[in-house]
């Protein structure tokens, strides 16, 4: 396990964790999971957060590989902001128009954080378990090779079916 961050001061350092069997001259396996305190801890099953967590996990555990968690907790907006707009989803907002509202952009997360960790690994290509366009554009203008995207496929239940539609027909996510 690595720990990220800008100083030793900061209280939230972002995470790699790196397999002891990830071999690095071929590409190395990838998940960039960004911290969502509801799926990933309380099993919340209003996102897939949780499910993509454990899966991703399962898969590195098996073959080797590295899981990046970035500290963007609520698509960047913070827990307290993300409790806001779960408010505003259950009066019938969708998560974009939620964040909209609040002021911000549909996804604040920066996975440039993600390529300079990868650099610092010296990690050189990647299979990127994803679903999301915007961690497979992070590597367009980066120096890491994307090799391939392993789609990380989730099965719906009742409580977060909307959020999925809104992720694959807003957000372009590739489910």
């Amino acid at each position: 396990m690595y720990a990220y961050a800008e100083s030793h001061e900061e209280a939230q350092p972002h995470i790699a964790l790196v397999h002891q069997n990830t071999y690095f001259s071929a590409p190395v396996l990838l998940r960039i999971h960004s911290e969502c305190l509801t799926g990933d801890l309380l099993g919340s099953l209003r996102c897939d957060c949780g499910a993509q967590f454990t899966s991703a996990m399962d898969k590195i555990s098996a073959e080797g590989g590295v899981l990046i968690y970035l500290r963007q907790e609520g698509r960047g907006i913070g827990l307290i902001n993300k409790m806001e707009a779960y408010q505003l989803q259950d009066t019938g907002m969708d998560t974009v128009q939620a964040n909209i509202h609040l002021g911000f952009q549909p996804d604040e997360r920066d996975f440039g954080l993600a390529i300079e960790i990868l650099h610092d690994l010296q990690i050189s290509s990647v299979r990127l378990l994803t679903n999301n366009p915007d961690k497979i554009d992070a590597f367009s203008q980066s120096s890491i090779s994307l090799a391939e995207r392993v789609p990380l496929i989730i099965p719906s239940v009742a409580d977060n079916q909307s959020y999925l539609r809104t992720k694959q027909e807003v957000m372009g996510h590739l489910l």
